[in-house]
Formats: C-alpha cells, sequence, structure tokens
C-alpha cells in the first residue's frame, strides 16, 4: 500500500491568473500564491503536530514549486533548501500553446482548442514535446511506484489530477476536468484521497 502522501500544487503565479497555459515555462509565484504557499506550510505543521521525522520532501524542479516548498519548509520550522527535485514532477508540456490563454489561441486560430475540450486526457496539443494527461500519467507513474515512505510532495495542478486517476481516485474524464486549489492538501492516505 502507498505510504502517506501529502500533495500541494504551488501557489497562484501572474499566468494562473490571467489563466495561460503555463505547463513548463518557469515562472514565479505572486504575492497571493506566497500566502497560499505559507498558510500550507503552517496547515501542513499542525497535520504532521509539527514532527515531520521520516518524511520525505520531493518537488518539481520548476521555480514556482521550489518556492512553494521552501516556503512549506519554513511553516514547519525546516530548512528550507532541504530538499530534493525531481522533473518527471513538472507540469504537461503544452507545446506551442504554453503561455497563452485559450481565447488568445482562439483568435489567432478559431476552433483550435476545440479537440481538446471533446478529449482532454488524451490530447496532444502541437509542438515538440507537447503532451497530453495520458502522456503525464505514464511520465509519473515511475515515481509514484519508487514512493516508499511518508513523503511531502509539491508539483503541479496536472500531476495532481494524474495522480487522482493513477491512484484509483477519478476516472480519467473526471481527472482531467478537475479543479485542483492551490490553497489546500490533498493527503492520499490508507486508499482515500483528502483535501484538507
Amino acid at each position: 500500500m502507498l505510504p502517506t502522501l501529502y500533495i500541494i500544487r504551488h501557489g497562484q503565479t501572474a499566468w494562473n491568473a490571467e489563466e495561460r497555459l503555463q505547463g513548463q515555462a518557469d515562472t514565479d509565484i505572486n504575492a497571493v500564491g506566497q500566502v497560499q504557499a505559507d498558510r500550507n506550510g503552517i496547515r501542513l505543521a499542525d497535520l504532521l503536530d509539527h514532527n515531520a521525522d521520516g518524511f520525505d520532501f520531493v518537488a518539481s524542479p520548476l521555480r514556482r514549486t521550489r518556492e512553494t516548498m521552501e516556503r512549506v519548509r519554513a511553516g514547519l520550522g525546516l530548512p528550507r533548501e532541504a530538499y530534493r527535485t525531481d522533473p518527471r514532477l513538472m507540469e504537461l508540456n503544452f507545446g506551442d500553446w504554453q503561455g497563452f490563454t485559450y481565447a488568445e489561441l482562439e483568435a489567432e486560430n478559431p476552433g483550435c482548442t476545440a479537440a481538446r475540450s471533446n478529449d482532454k486526457w488524451g490530447f496532444v496539443p502541437p509542438g515538440d514535446n507537447a503532451e497530453s494527461y495520458e502522456k503525464l500519467a505514464k511520465r509519473i507513474k515511475p515515481w509514484l511506484g519508487e514512493v516508499k515512505g511518508p513523503t511531502v510532495c509539491v508539483t503541479h495542478g496536472g500531476v495532481i489530477r494524474s495522480l487522482l486517476y493513477l491512484l484509483g481516485h477519478a476516472s480519467s474524464d473526471e481527472a482531467a476536468t478537475l479543479t485542483i486549489p492551490q490553497d489546500r492538501i490533498l493527503r492520499f492516505e490508507s486508499g482515500s484521497a483528502d483535501w484538507l
């Protein structure tokens, strides 16, 4: 059985606020995101009764996830930089669509986003290295198989959607359309998935 796993989405970025497809662009969290990360650190400290002994801490290597992790660790009273990163935890690659809003894409090429709306799980945007959620789930599945002890992970909305699918808490269609909050913590424990 999977050990206890706390998953935190990075705090809000300016691109999140603008509803831009961020993908693997290396953006920073904004002031709202900093507050979200700080609060999640305090919440996690309470959940762990201020004792993170034995926990592995891992984050996507992108700046927004690293800053969030460092703020979470500060809330736990731990050294900010004492965690590892894993590139398999990076967000879905949106290829040529990265950095654009859906409105901008549609204005440039009307109807271009319809295929993604019809099959959000399986659709691959145009461009080199672009991914679908299906491809993303295959990328993170080996990481999930390597989780051997209690873990705190800071990652991205797409990765969290894929984890919910891989662990049987959502179908592919459900997972692809879930709203993933930035101000809460998802705990996988004893076969359950709970937002805290």
